[in-house]
């Protein structure tokens, strides 16, 4: 057996110097273009002695690619127990299912890291211990190579953190304790110490009370063993700081003199968390080598799949070939240059592959085409423009706002700042006033809304105050948007698209001042919220006038600012009478807002990613009913990341039509993927709702004259996109109107299909049919 195995190994460590050559006289003959290695035929027919199909058996393979496999195998994959070992030195060994690493096993890399545990279609996935290459190990939960869930990991240096993670990051309750005795218990987020807690030091004192950023930040008590204490608002600029002493009944004059900035400056400095490591190549990103001869049978097809069991079938010409396909998610070539239509030609003939492109049922699917292309939307606002003079006032009014000094914002705030009746009017003359500065458009009021809350809330959603005054204030103009609304409202746009101003009723207006309070402390509890970001509520009072005209308005987040093309757009409410667009095939472009009864997709989101999105579609939906707000809806839009040239859909796994994709626009690849996995610093830019990498699964509605479908049948046409995604129109109440609505439509229809209905019922409709549009991406 021995013999055997180091005759097998002294093959394969030839096999890699052959290869190893191979790509060098492959690279000097087709520049980057990825071209598979063939082998000699006597090699081809020493690796075709496998048994019948679907037998599983026992195989030593020396991959074409250096690669080496002994274990069980069927049907051209590893398929039960075995060992895979990679050229570059990486080797797994446990558990497979068709290829992909499933179930429990053991996968170690060069530099001495292992991880053992639980495995899900190439994924860490499930429950298992990683040990670093200096000694650090983590135990616990894990999804899609992530620490996620409650876990430990025990530091080189001796420190240890117990509790819970997400994302890779320790994110909820946890206790971290250093080597020196002291240790922490509280809250964290992404990674830092943030939120409520309490840190103990080794002699005895304590810090009980909020934190941000790793350190002392609002409100909270300082002990010292001795019994005495310091009460106060925390912060490490002096500035902000302030608190009272108290010292303990023993030592009426002890610790007098004591400066709080030195729990910053020493009492801190020597507790530093120990940063998580970052992995150099993460097990899904592995290339499984898969080879296969075509001897004798020519119903055989190749296929090229990675260790996460992503696989690509073609249809073979006379041609043998081994194709590997890397984790990028770039089908054909891995993101070899492909500019120039004779390589990509002699690629196809190389691989001798062509894909007949069909739905789960065996008929070949109808091509679908991304919108057609609209020009930006809004009419810019310029001199001459009705709204001209409205404009400028806006811009004066904001700018006077946001630049006025004001309070510093502390995130707890009294309830006094939440009274209605809590507004600052300030007069705008032509000619200026001390405050305000001489401007060319007629006198006017202007009135700021709470505004200390709406200061707060800008820093809570961390806005930038010069950069909001730049956007709207600046030299651009507003693009006011080509109709209002239903309300009767009107749209502006800021030149940058990132936000999104709106005229208000007086009634909307009431119904905000009502609940701003609830509101704040929704958003304030949870970060993740989807419900609309308000940075502002104003109103102008133009002078000069027979009829002084009040324009009142809400400043908000514009959803779809972002660097992508929103190919679609759906407002979804769960109701379905008057739920289509009114506009023709003809006429829809990538700005038309789609309604419920026009959607055909179902959303799906990766699993950890998609019971965020559950719970906090919960918490949302119970806020607005405890509020008595209904009529809102879950807008969406979706970027289709893979779109050929001529304007086609590219389902996953399929081609081309054309041979190329469309450049210019950002894509997110399978690659970039597990990229944001191994850099915690790119999660950034992925949060609930906001550029979120997806699938969405097409559906058809059956054709039924007695029952009308609200959501279609799956297809199993999956397309891979960018998604976007929050709770739009907060600020309408059950009010009389709506209640004598709800009355005169139920007369004419089914009550449970119209939009005006009861809080409760509204809600609970609302979630039903959202968590049936989205689902879990198994």
């Amino acid at each position: 057996m021995m013999n055997k195995e180091s005759g097998v190994f002294k093959a394969w460590e030839a096999t890699v110097r052959k290869t190893q050559a191979a790509k060098k006289r492959a690279n000097s003959l087709f520049g980057s273009m990825s071209v598979a290695n063939v082998e000699e035929e006597d090699d081809e027919e020493n690796e075709n002695n496998g048994g019948a199909a679907g037998e599983v058996y026992h195989a030593d393979k020396v991959l074409p690619n250096g690669d080496y496999y002994t274990g069980q195998w069927s049907d051209n994959f590893p398929h039960g127990r075995g060992k895979y070992l990679w050229t570059d030195g990486c080797m797994y060994v446990g558990e497979w299912f068709r290829g992909k690493t499933m179930g429990r096993g053991r996968f170690s890399w060069p530099s001495g890291a292992t991880y053992e545990g639980e495995f899900k279609t190439g994924y860490m996935d499930g429950t298992g211990m990683y040990t670093g290459p200096n000694g650090d190990t983590y135990k616990g939960q894990w999804v899609m190579n992530l620490k996620h869930g409650n876990g430990t990991k025990n530091f080189f240096n001796g420190d240890c953190y117990e509790g819970e993670w997400r994302r890779g990051l320790q994110e909820g309750q946890g206790k971290y304790q250093w080597m020196n005795g002291n240790h922490y218990i509280g809250e964290w987020k992404n990674g830092e110490i943030c939120g409520k807690g309490a840190f103990i030091w080794s002699n005895g004192n304590r810090y009980d009370g909020y934190w941000e950023d790793g350190v002392p930040k609002g409100n909270g008590t300082f002990k010292w063993a001795d019994g005495s204490f310091y009460v106060g608002n925390w912060s490490k600029d002096p500035s902000e700081q302030n608190g009272t002493y108290y010292p303990s009944g023993s030592s009426q004059d002890a610790n007098l003199e004591w400066d709080p900035q030195e729990v910053y400056n020493v009492d801190l400095n020597d507790c530093m968390v120990c940063p998580n490591e970052k992995v150099s190549i993460l097990p899904s990103q592995k290339k499984l080598a898969v080879w296969r001869s075509t001897k004798g049978s020519d119903s055989v097809r190749p296929r090229r799949t990675s260790v996460d069991g992503r696989v690509s079938v073609g249809i073979e010409r006379p041609f043998d070939r081994m194709r590997m396909w890397d984790g990028g998610g770039e089908e054909f070539g891995g993101g070899a240059d492909r500019t120039s239509s004779v390589g990509r030609e002699l690629e196809d003939d190389l691989l001798g592959l062509y894909v007949e492109d069909v739905n789960s049922k065996g008929t070949p699917r109808q091509q679908m085409k991304v919108p057609r292309t609209a020009k930006r939307q809004g009419e810019t606002i310029c001199k001459g423009h009705k709204n001209y003079e409205l404009m400028l006032n806006l811009q004066l009014g904001i700018r006077h706002a946001v630049g006025r000094p004001g309070p510093a914002a502390y995130f707890d705030l009294k309830p006094s700042a939440f009274d209605p009746k809590e507004k600052v009017w300030t007069r705008f003359p032509p000619e200026g006033t001390k405050h305000t500065p001489p401007h060319q458009s007629t006198e006017f009021k202007w009135k700021d809304y709470c505004p200390l809350v709406f200061r707060t809330l800008r820093k809570l959603f961390k806005v930038d105050p010069a950069d909001y005054m730049i956007s709207i204030c600046g030299n651009d103009a507003l693009r006011e948007l080509s109709s209002p609304g239903k309300s009767g409202s009107f749209f502006y746009l800021t030149n940058d698209d990132r936000y999104m101003i709106k005229t208000m009723k007086k009634a909307e207006v009431k119904v905000l001042l009502r609940m701003l309070s609830a509101y704040y402390n929704h958003v304030r509890a949870f970060e993740n919220t989807l419900v609309t970001k308000f940075y502002g509520l104003h109103c102008v009072k133009l002078m000069g006038q027979p009829i002084q005209k009040k324009v009142r308005f809400i400043i908000m987040g514009n959803l779809f600012c972002t660097e992508y093309t929103v190919h679609r757009r759906f407002d979804l409410k769960g109701s379905v009478l008057g739920r289509t667009t009114d506009k023709p095939e003809t006429e829809i472009d990538e700005t038309t807002i789609l309604k419920d009864l026009d959607l055909n997709f179902i959303f799906r989101l990766q699993k950890s990613w998609f019971q965020e999105f559950c719970r906090q579609i919960d918490r949302d939906c119970e806020f607005l009913e405890q509020e008595r707000i209904m009529d809102y809806s879950l807008l969406v839009g979706l970027h289709f990341r893979n779109v050929s040239a001529a304007g086609d859909l590219i389902s996953s796994g399929s081609r081309t039509p054309t041979g190329e994709e469309t450049e210019g626009a950002p894509r997110l690849s399978r690659a970039d993927m597990d990229q944001l996995l191994l850099d915690p610093s790119r999660w950034a830019s992925i949060k609930l709702g906001m550029n979120m990498p997806a699938r969405v699964e097409k559906t058809e509605r059956r054709s039924n004259e007695y029952e009308l479908q609200i959501v279609g049948d799956p297809t199993g046409e999956y397309y891979d996109v960018i998604m976007f995604f929050g709770v739009i129109d907060i600020l309408q109440d059950y009010d009389i109107s709506k209640k004598l609505e709800h009355a005169y439509k139920s007369i004419q229809y089914d009550p449970t299909s119209i939009s005006a209905v009861d809080p409760k019922q509204y809600s609970r409709r609302f979630r039903d049919f959202i968590f049936k549009v989205f689902a879990e991406d198994a």
